[in-house]
């Protein structure tokens, strides 16, 4: 279904390409670069959503939020897209009825699954129905896919999704556990609420607090006002912590508490005010592993794991890898220009093939590569090799027949070649080797490195900074 969409960004490299990909999924798109112009857009024309970046040249884009809201016409969706470092001001605008806030850059696929579904579901006034369970006839709720796998997944998210129980969500890099989370959230009685996600990987452990729980002007140096924070803001819907297991012990205990007390303490003050929240946590390790180890409280994870809810990896998927490979190539191939009509036939055989240690984003890179290096119209994939475990190439074998299944189990460890190379050395001493190692790869760009990487550049800058490396 295609909606009206108001992009507010100065920056026009940004918003062109926002226009792009909206466009190319059917949207309509207009596009404004001041508070001003967007003020006049929003008088003029009704939109469904506006994806709005708080920093304009001409004022604030909370006040867009205020004027957008008032008036007789219904108001739209209002997605923040906002950088890193103004994550407080985004939680501020959560406050004031913002559907969802994005961190740039965004992904592709994330933004067009999150103005569908604030488009669909982020108010009230424009909902004529009920949501569907389903999406499409191939997928649910950002989701792509039909192989039995996946309706497993499908059929519990709509079974959970009213629940206010807590989930966690689990399974291998890039095998969606935010779009889940998402999908719980819009599927559930709480889908006009906030959706307000925390990466717990990504923010420093001196400010991660501050964040959940908000603080009090004069709090700590830089608290010049006071700010809710993430839990706060998540009232009435849900709070979506990714990446739980980076969370440091001293901080797992307050979380504790939030969980059982349903209040929160902002930082440097005395008052405890209550929330009502619905919780959704993830990660891509073997939580058990990790209380096994000492990283993690057995108390919190029996707290958090009310509703455990697993993922299988792509390569468990079946014929689900083709659909999604073809949908990516349909979505690449308009933003490229290129007319394409199918998939090599040698390609279609090595998706099955393939272990997929990345997932679905690695798919993703996979396709969006062969469409911008290729000519033709049919496509041709160029997979790289990969060892992967015994698990996954035993998992790889069994599907080269379409919808067969063999789940690798969570947290299985792909070998390294030469084993010796780290004997004697502690895991943050591989880390570490392995992360400079990258850098240096990339002639200092973190980011490239991240990329390389598949972790976010806030993840490394995170660990630079504790380790107190200079990065050029």
């Amino acid at each position: 279904m295609a909606n009206s969409v108001l992009i507010v960004e100065d920056s026009a490299s940004i918003a062109l390409g926002y226009a792009a990909q909206l466009q190319s999924a059917g949207h309509k798109v207009d596009v404004s670069e001041t508070l001003a112009d967007a003020q006049a857009a929003l008088k003029r024309s009704d939109f469904d959503v506006v994806l709005l970046d708080l920093q304009l040249p001409d004022g604030n884009g909370m006040d867009l939020m205020k004027a957008g809201s008032s008036g007789d016409k219904p108001a739209p969706a209002f997605i923040i897209v906002t950088a890193d470092g103004s994550l407080a001001r985004a939680i501020d605008a959560m406050r004031l009825g913002a559907y969802d806030f994005l961190v740039k850059p965004v992904a592709g696929e994330r933004l067009l699954t999150t103005v569908r579904n604030a488009a669909e579901r982020g108010r009230p006034a424009r909902k004529a129905q009920p949501p569907k369970p389903a999406d499409t006839a191939n997928g649910y709720h950002g989701f792509i896919g039909k192989s039995p796998p996946m309706q497993q997944v499908y059929d519990a998210i709509e079974n959970i999704a009213s629940s206010k129980a807590t989930v966690f969500v689990t399974g291998e890099s890039g095998t969606g556990k935010e779009v889940t989370a998402e999908a719980i959230h819009a599927a559930g009685a709480r889908s006009n609420g906030p959706f307000v996600a925390i990466n717990c990987g990504a923010i420093p452990e001196s400010l991660l607090e501050s964040e959940l729980f908000g603080h009090v002007k004069g709090a700590f140096t830089g608290a010049v006002e006071n700010r809710i924070g993430a839990a706060k803001a998540a009232d009435g819907g849900t709070l979506f912590l990714d990446e739980i297991c980076e969370m440091e012990l001293k901080l797992q205990v307050k979380l504790l508490r939030f969980l059982q007390t349903a209040t929160v303490q902002p930082v440097g003050s005395s008052k405890v005010e209550p929330v009502d929240v619905r919780i959704v946590c993830a990660t891509n390790r073997d939580p058990i592993a990790e209380v096994a180890a000492g990283r993690f409280r057995e108390d919190l994870f029996y707290r958090l794991n009310v509703i455990p809810l697993e993922l299988p990896p792509l390569r468990a998927r079946g014929t689900d890898v083709q659909l999604i490979a073809e949908q990516f190539m349909a979505r690449f191939g308009k933003e490229e220009g290129r007319e394409l009509t199918a998939l090599s036939e040698e390609s279609r055989a090595a998706l099955y093939e393939h272990p997929w240690p990345g997932n679905v984003r690695e798919l993703q890179n996979t396709v969006r590569r062969a469409v911008v290096v290729g000519s033709g119209p049919t496509l041709e994939l160029a997979l790289q090799r990969h060892p992967g475990t015994p698990a996954q190439q035993a998992g790889s074998a069994s599907h080269a027949q379409p919808d067969a299944s063999t789940p690798t189990p969570l947290g299985a460890e792909q070998q390294p070649a030469r084993q010796d190379v780290w004997e004697g050395m502690t895991l943050d001493q591989i880390e570490r080797m392995a992360i400079h190692a990258a850098i240096k790869r990339c002639d200092g760009n973190v980011t490239k490195a991240a990329k390389a990487l598949d972790v976010s550049p806030s993840t490394l800058y995170r660990k630079l900074e504790k380790w107190g490396a200079a990065v050029n």
